[in-house]
């Protein structure tokens, strides 16, 4: 199965992925970024464009590597990435679907106000680039694609972590993490997904 959580920048994407991958045996968290990444660092300036998303590279290697990881490994997948483009999402997530993949998709809501208090939580200071795509994705998560929404707002991570678990038919190993322990994980994820 391929559980993909779609949503705006600070929704909570990341901090859910890894916590729903260290409840959930045999997972693996596939970050879709990272061929982003490596478009930017190896295509010419005047050949790349602004978001690697728009890249169709970005698009089928994704969508392949997916499909493949899906056919030889038994496990659940979990993608944290935000998509609002319907044709960027049904190039991946509904393509993956028409072949034959078991994939959930879940869209973690949130408020603008939320949006930004996560963010400068980050330290996403002033007007960043993740806070100048929240119009545009509420607009997407609004209008375009809009199923399978989670409200996040009032919801801490492990509450999320539950809902999407419950909502995909998987169950959640205890955690038994004190409460130290827990923010100390989720702040290194934070740290090792700073771009």
């Amino acid at each position: 199965m391929i559980i993909w959580l779609n949503g705006a920048f600070g929704s909570g994407k990341t901090t859910c992925a890894f916590e729903l991958h260290r409840r959930l045996p045999n997972s693996f968290v596939y970050d879709p970024e990272n061929v982003g990444y490596f478009i930017r660092s190896n295509v010419p300036r005047e050949a790349s464009k602004p978001d690697f998303q728009d890249c169709e590279q970005w698009r089928s290697f994704n969508y392949e590597m997916l499909l493949y990881i899906y056919q030889n490994y038994k496990g659940t997948m979990i993608v944290p990435m935000t998509i609002t483009s319907k044709l960027y999402y049904e190039e991946i997530i509904e393509r993956l679907a028409n072949d034959g993949v078991e994939i959930k998709h879940f869209i973690l809501y949130a408020d603008k106000k939320t949006l930004i208090k996560r963010l400068n939580k980050r330290l996403e200071r002033g007007d960043s680039w993740a806070k100048a795509q929240i119009d545009r994705c509420l607009h997407s998560f609004d209008h375009i694609i809009t199923e399978e929404k989670i409200m996040t707002d009032k919801l801490a991570p492990e509450r999320v972590v539950e809902e999407v678990a419950g909502r995909s038919g998987l169950e959640l190993e205890p955690d038994r993490r004190s409460k130290v322990k827990k923010l100390m994980d989720r702040a290194l994820v934070l740290i090792k997904h700073i771009r």
